[in-house]
């Protein structure tokens, strides 16, 4: 007779809008920190079938549920309609799904000592923490990544007060039923803080995000597969500005691009976008209209290849939207760092990203909008090519990363914050 070993791991569950292999940042995030914290938890995670880019695999269309087991964490994948990322109605159907899926998917777990949900998608990530605490009678702890209608509100994306209203008081009472809120910048706390002002404020706590600072690293320039990317795509003896990341509504590039035509005549550097988002046709349009021959666009990287497209570029953008400070951390940030590489800021005065940038002196930074400012900046890092300054720039980023915002740092945090929720 096999003796059944007993598990007396407490359970987590996670809901995760997308989880690896999805290239969604917070997929990736959510994979680490759940592989992390199996030591403590026995943890089950729900969210979609892969499908961040819109299009679901023919091997995910025949269920509605799919079961899985992925480096010891338990998955429970929704089938989800697929999507146009410039169609607001498809959006809206997937979001729905995955949100009505995943109240459907909580009574196929079993019992469970916390659950742990992120503000993603924006305002039913928190209520689908809500529903799982109370169907499960768990501790609840919402991780705050995006603040959301404030989000929205600074892009525009929607000016119907009605709505917004809704979505504040909504987001509000996910807070106010977590036993824990997580936010990932200091100039988020004092946003979850405003919100409730003059009232109690929900028990929080803030841990930066991180990068698994084994999987990115500094690179020499002359690395065979560093060549190689180079090479693929036309950079060679170039200096590459790169943006690397989602090219969608929240980081005003279709202003920057215009600041970047200013350079048009420059032969001697390469204004490079790595990634996929709801405007990137619409910057593809401008550049073919401006005849702007110094700009490229790369598809989204592997993951497995990311080190080397990261370590291809001599400076990084990092860049938010006016409004957006105190709403969301660009989690790009941590691979630049990591990868060792300078930083051209677009960011507000007093947000967790800049504040890091001028600690560590790993960039120039300035606000968003000071479209002059930008350029200056560009033309600064243009005569310090070839330079040792651009590298110990670099190194500065890195050092700090390695002392503070390590995928061990800030899971270690994790466990010990939920424990004591």
């Amino acid at each position: 007779m096999v003796k059944k070993i007993k598990n007396d791991k407490q359970k987590l569950l996670i809901y995760a809008h997308y989880y690896f292999p999805d290239v969604a940042s917070t997929g990736q995030i959510l994979k680490e920190l759940a592989e992390g914290m199996l030591d403590v938890f026995d943890i089950t995670v729900i969210c979609v079938v892969p499908s961040y880019t819109g299009k679901v695999p023919d091997n995910y269309k025949t269920r509605k549920f799919y079961k899985e087991v992925i480096n010891g964490v338990k998955i429970i994948r929704i089938r989800v309609p697929e999507f146009s990322k410039i169609n607001k109605k498809s959006r809206i159907i997937n979001v729905l799904s995955y949100f009505l899926g995943a109240m459907v998917a909580t009574f196929k777990v079993g019992k469970m000592d916390y659950v742990y949900s992120i503000s993603q998608p924006p305002i039913l990530g928190g209520l689908i923490g809500v529903w799982g605490k109370w169907i499960k009678h768990a501790k609840y702890i919402y991780n705050i990544q995006d603040f959301n209608p404030e989000q929205i509100m600074a892009v525009g994306y929607s000016k119907n007060k009605l709505v917004l209203n809704l979505m504040m008081w909504l987001d509000k009472f996910s807070c106010k039923r977590a036993n824990k809120i997580i936010v990932v910048g200091r100039d988020m706390v004092e946003t979850l803080k405003c919100r409730f002002k003059g009232k109690k404020i929900p028990n929080h706590v803030f841990i930066n995000n991180w990068i698994d600072e084994k999987a990115i690293f500094p690179l020499p320039s002359n690395n065979e597969k560093v060549m190689a990317f180079k090479e693929k795509y036309g950079l060679e003896n170039k200096f590459i500005i790169m943006y690397s990341g989602n090219i969608g509504l929240y980081y005003d590039l279709e202003n920057l691009i215009q600041v970047i035509k200013k350079f048009k005549y420059r032969d001697d550097v390469v204004f490079t976008f790595v990634g996929e988002g709801s405007i990137r046709d619409k910057l593809i349009l401008f550049r073919e209209e401006h005849a702007l021959k110094n700009v490229t666009f790369i598809p989204y990287q592997d993951k497995s290849e990311l080190i080397y497209s990261l370590n291809a570029a001599d400076v990084h953008w990092c860049i938010n939207s006016k409004g957006i400070r105190g709403v969301s951390v660009p989690s790009k940030l941590y691979g630049i760092m990591a990868a060792g590489k300078p930083i051209l800021g677009v960011l507000e005065k007093g947000s967790e990203a800049r504040l890091i940038i001028e600690d560590t002196g790993c960039g120039y930074v300035t606000e968003p909008g000071n479209y002059n400012e930008v350029e200056a900046i560009i033309k600064r890092f243009l005569d310090k090519k070839g330079t040792p300054f651009l590298t110990e720039m670099g190194k500065n980023g890195r050092n700090y990363l390695i002392k503070n915002l390590t995928q061990s740092i800030s899971i270690k945090k994790y466990k010990k914050e939920i424990k004591s929720s």
